[in-house]
């Protein structure tokens, strides 16, 4: 049963473009119990989630709060990349009356999250070699959006870079791939990594297979979804594009990053895709670098499969910084 006592508990949350998770912490361990999601369709900002979620779990003066959103974070305030709200520490405070607040990137919550998962909340793809203890991972993030963040441990605990390299340029090796970038840029203008690996991506890339064929369609993302559980023509070609372009992006960022200590993907997107990596090729494209192949062999490969692992991570990081929390 959750007390009321002030000052007891941290308030979690990873606020996604779609939903909105919220959890209580105590003394750095998420409280399973006390997880509620929501829509954020139909919110003007975070605050208001916030209110109804502290009312509806019966308390009211916090002893910390961090949230991870999904977008950049500068001096303790978040812009939203695939939504229209801000977050700030200070209006968080004012909710939460909490003494102690941290602002995170959505992926760096993630990535503070490895080694407090449960061991089946991991599925492993690619087995790598074995790395040393406080080798450098990387968590990728695909869902609403995409995005990555490196993981290193270092003397005074861990850091996870931010970044924002789902809006780096979509990469384009073949003619198919630069087919794919032009038909992307007549909608956006410029053609992303985050236009073609994410939800509204998904969307893109069937979008582009069906103009192909002669019978152009515009479907949700879930609709997309199906028709690739149905191995309908159109949702084969549509996940091996897919999975081809995720393989290849994975790969410069194991190059960039060399986390010889895993590649851990995450999101909704990710985790609906994994029982095709293997179909569709994954492998074969992470490892397309010419002399480098083999190297790219050494970085294993999962895919993280709790739905709540940013909350996790949100209390580990704020543990870590405020050991009373």
């Amino acid at each position: 049963m959750i007390s009321s006592t002030p000052d007891r508990y941290t308030l979690l949350a990873d606020i996604g473009g779609t939903n909105t998770r919220v959890a209580l912490a105590e003394a750095g361990r998420l409280l399973p119990e006390t997880i509620r999601r929501y829509a954020n369709a139909g919110r003007p900002a975070l605050e208001p989630i916030l209110v109804d979620y502290m009312q509806t779990e019966g308390v009211s003066d916090l002893a910390g709060a961090c949230v991870a959103a999904a977008g950049p974070v500068r001096d303790g305030v978040a812009h939203m990349t695939n939504l229209s709200w801000v977050i700030e520490d200070h209006a968080i405070a004012n909710v939460t009356k909490a003494e102690t607040v941290a602002v995170l990137n959505d992926l760096q919550a993630q990535g503070h999250a490895l080694g407090y998962l449960a061991p089946d909340a991991v599925r492993g793809l690619l087995p790598g070699a074995e790395a040393r203890p406080g080798s450098s991972q990387l968590v990728i993030g695909v869902g609403t959006g995409f995005n990555a963040a490196p993981v290193h441990e270092g003397p005074g605990g861990r850091i996870v870079a931010a970044s924002e390299c789902g809006h780096i340029t979509l990469p384009t090796v073949s003619d198919e791939d630069i087919a794919l970038m032009r038909f992307v840029e007549e909608v956006h203008g410029f053609a992303a990594v985050e236009d073609v690996l994410s939800g509204r991506g998904l969307e893109r890339v069937h979008a582009f297979v069906t103009t192909r064929a002669g019978a152009p369609e515009r479907r949700a993302a879930a609709d997309v979804m199906a028709e690739i559980t149905a191995r309908t023509a159109a949702g084969r070609e549509t996940a091996r594009i897919f999975v081809r372009h995720l393989g290849a992006v994975a790969g410069d960022l194991a190059l960039t990053h060399l986390p010889f200590g895993g590649i851990h993907l995450c999101g909704g997107v990710a985790r609906a895709f994994t029982p095709l990596f293997a179909e569709f090729g994954f492998a074969e494209a992470f490892c397309a670098k010419g002399r480098f192949g083999d190297f790219l062999r050494a970085f294993p490969v999962s895919v993280i499969e709790d739905d709540y692992a940013a909350l996790v991570g949100c209390a580990a990081y704020i543990h870590a910084r405020a050991p009373q929390l």
